[in-house]
């Protein structure tokens, strides 16, 4: 029971310190809270809660940057319905209610002759910045965009940025595996999130290339803890939650080993 007491997590009103508009309908916001950022690791998310009490449920928003000294978080989202809608109008100061940090993040390697593919796709760009930060490796991140690019700059610190985007106006004419071949880049492992049929194809990749893979999983949630249900993937394995070939991405996820799971 103590270790279930620990695990559980407790809504908080946070503070939003900054927000600016990155691309057409794409925000960052950065928001104060000592206590969830103290604990969170790259690859979790937030759950976001609005101020309309017709929308119950929170939405689930990846962690970009992790600020532990100044006690704060970074989120990057898209507007994609009335929730995401306000939050796009919070301003500096503007209390929001949040819970986290939620899921599992990704695995940090510390063998620093390793090279690691990085890849987001969309906005599953964001949650690769923090990891860019902390992986302790050689770094070759991989970005897809449809088109407008955004974060791309932040991540040129860290190593070797390809870009692809879907209308070519910007690095690789075509999809992420495209910007890969055409840039000549090997690697020894792979994380990665996106949408779902390019972590399929990542997937396929690494198999092929014989090369470990992580993938963060984007998915509708409701919840957010695992309680519902609503945001199960296919496993290899039964589940012992829901004793079903299932796992619940908001809580055994939102990262897992690419061999975990049936895309």
């Amino acid at each position: 029971m103590e270790n279930k007491k620990k695990e559980a997590k407790a809504r908080c009103l946070a503070k939003v310190e900054s927000q600016n508009c990155l691309a057409d309908g794409i925000y960052s916001m950065w928001i104060q809270a000592e206590e969830i950022a103290a604990g969170a690791k790259p690859g979790q998310f937030l759950s976001l809660y609005t101020r309309d009490a017709s929308r119950l449920l929170p939405r689930p928003i990846s962690i970009c940057e992790i600020d532990k000294e100044q006690g704060r978080l970074r989120v990057v989202y898209r507007v994609a319905g009335a929730g995401t809608q306000e939050f796009s109008r919070c301003q500096a100061g503007d209390p929001v209610t949040i819970m986290g940090p939620l899921g599992n993040g990704f695995p940090l390697e510390e063998d620093v002759g390793r090279k690691a593919f990085l890849v987001g796709g969309g906005i599953g760009i964001p949650p690769m910045l923090q990891l860019a930060k902390e992986l302790k490796c050689q770094k070759q991140m991989v970005l897809g965009y449809r088109d407008e690019l955004f974060l791309n700059e932040e991540f040129e610190p860290y190593g070797k940025v390809a870009i692809a985007t879907e209308d070519g106006s910007a690095g690789t004419c075509g999809n992420v595996l495209d910007a890969i071949r055409e840039n000549g880049l090997k690697g020894d492992i792979v994380y990665a999130c996106g949408p779902t049929p390019m972590l399929r194809a990542l997937k396929a990749y690494a198999l092929d290339q014989g090369m470990e893979c992580w993938l963060s999983l984007e998915e509708r949630m409701a919840c957010g803890i695992g309680a519902c249900l609503a945001c199960v993937c296919r496993s290899k394995e039964v589940d012992g939650h829901s004793h079903v070939h299932n796992k619940r991405i908001c809580k055994d996820g939102p990262v897992f080993a690419a061999q975990e799971v049936e895309l």
